[in-house]
């Protein structure tokens, strides 16, 4: 196949920092072309070029043997070229189907004329036609959303698509409904670039590879001639020995006990413990109700009935529970969704890492501390590793990895002792994700109680001690994960059986 896609010499500097280095990156027609790199190595930097969101200091691009420099994502849409972002981007209080037609409307005599018929289509082609396009986006789930996301770039009839960590949200039925549709594109002779932390997805779907690393393209090549292993030591730099290292801890007594929390369709009758030292891994598909019994347990959202027990204290959910009792008593909640609840991305790193830490700073007549608030949000911002210019840069400026581990060095500065993990790797790099298994264990062998939910098998099985499967709003029984494999994990989470 022909070289459709050629990007030369490409630099781009912002201040001191120095983005892209003299990157190359050539594409082949109707492939799928693997962009792989730590967070911060200048993946969303090279692309939001391509797509017209930045341009470059220097180099050149070429589309199909023609030059390509547009002055802007609507200019580029019109060349073919469309991108698809990991932070969603749609407007909640509009429709499917005006979100995906958005800046592409149809009218006549000055009125919108609604393309139903052309959005369905293209849901159908990711394998959801059941959506329906009409639902107002906000009513739809995280994954669902995604998917609008992927449909609205189809529908644009885009000859190159740039997928930025596109399954990121997505459940594994999802995935495979992707990769179909991936693969019909493919075959029509549209060109994808995709960018993904899952290096098992990486290998399964793309015909050929670049790595970056600091900046700067380090290795392309067929994907079919290199490895899991190679690729990740060409990331970071060197081999990496362990993908899920555990920390040895002690499981001791009960220290968190969840009863009857029920609020259909989303949750029905859960009870389960938890002890201290333990991490506790909830599996389970996108809308199972995982994200749902954590809002509960934590007081963010109200359920009809049930009580939470932690720290000999009682909790009925929905009469006298909040956040602030959770936090209050030792216990934090990391959001799946970081962009509306997890982190306030105008705002600075160093306020988003302190934000539920305050009283810790504060003097007996509310008077805040700001030397010993910076000396502790810096050391955990290095200890979980954010690249960052300045701690007092607004959050938005970093990537999405990087933002991920803002989220989560909150929670880590707030002192909790029980912790609700929601996909607290989504977005990151491998190395990255070895840093935070890390931590995790840590936290675990200092008598933390943690509760992860993650749609990553690989994760859930590497780290966890024990795991409980959700179908429909229904928990299967706390087993050792020991007791658990992946057939049983997804016989569970898609008929509610063993």
């Amino acid at each position: 196949m022909d070289l459709f896609l050629h990007m030369e010499g490409i630099c781009k500097r912002f201040d001191a920092v120095i983005a892209l280095r003299n990157v190359d990156l050539q594409v082949r027609a109707g492939t799928v072309h693997a962009l792989i790199g730590e967070n911060g190595a200048g993946k969303s930097t090279l692309m939001k070029i391509l797509s017209g969101g930045l341009k470059p200091d220097s180099g050149a691009m070429q589309i199909n043997g023609a030059p390509y420099a547009p002055d802007g994502p609507k200019q580029a849409r019109a060349a073919g070229v469309s991108m698809i972002y990991q932070e969603l981007t749609l407007a909640p209080h509009l429709t499917v189907e005006e979100n995906m037609t958005l800046g592409s409307e149809r009218h006549r005599c000055g009125i919108v004329r609604h393309q139903w018929g052309r959005a369905a289509e293209a849901l159908a082609m990711l394998g959801h036609a059941a959506i329906d396009v009409r639902t107002k986006v906000r009513e739809l789930s995280i994954g669902q959303q995604q998917l609008v996301e992927i449909a609205r770039s189809l529908l644009l009839g885009s000859r190159v698509i740039i997928m930025d960590e596109p399954t990121s949200s997505l459940a594994r039925e999802d995935t495979i409904a992707l990769f179909a549709a991936i693969n019909r594109l493919r075959q029509k002779g549209v060109t994808i670039i995709y960018i993904s932390h899952f290096l098992e997805e990486i290998q399964q779907i793309a015909n050929d590879y670049t790595i970056l690393r600091d900046g700067e393209s380090v290795v392309s090549g067929p994907m079919r001639e290199t490895s899991i292993e190679k690729i990740v030591a060409h990331m970071v730099g060197r081999p990496l020995e362990q993908m899920f290292p555990r920390t040895p801890h002690r499981i001791g007594d009960v220290v968190f006990a969840a009863r009857g929390i029920d609020d259909p369709p989303q949750v029905h009758d859960l009870s389960f413990e938890l002890h201290a030292g333990e991490i506790l891994g909830i599996a389970g598909l996108v809308g199972a109700g995982r994200t749902e019994t954590l809002r509960r347990i934590f007081g963010l959202d109200d359920a009809r009935a049930g009580a939470i027990t932690l720290r000999d204290k009682t909790f009925l959910l929905g009469r006298r529970h909040h956040p602030g009792d959770s936090l209050a008593i030792g216990m934090s909640l990391m959001s799946e969704n970081r962009k509306e609840e997890g982190l306030a991305i105008d705002l600075p790193i160093r306020n988003n890492i302190s934000f539920s830490s305050l009283p810790k700073f504060s003097d007996r007549w509310g008077r805040l501390k700001l030397g010993k608030e910076m000396r502790e949000v810096t050391q955990v911002a290095d200890r979980v590793a954010i690249k960052y210019a300045n701690i007092i840069d607004p959050v938005v400026a970093l990537s999405g990895g990087n933002q991920q581990k803002v989220a989560l060095a909150r929670v880590l500065l707030d002192g909790s002792r029980i912790l609700l993990l929601d996909e607290p790797t989504r977005g990151i790099d491998v190395l990255s994700k070895v840093e935070i298994y890390n931590l995790i264990g840590e936290l675990a062998a200092q008598g933390c109680a943690i509760i992860l939910v993650s749609s990553y098998l690989p994760e859930l099985f590497g780290i966890c001690d024990a795991l409980a499967v959700m179908y429909r709003g229904h928990m299967s029984p706390v087993q050792p994960i020991s007791e658990w494999d992946e057939k049983s994990v997804m016989r569970w989470a898609t008929t509610g059986k063993v």
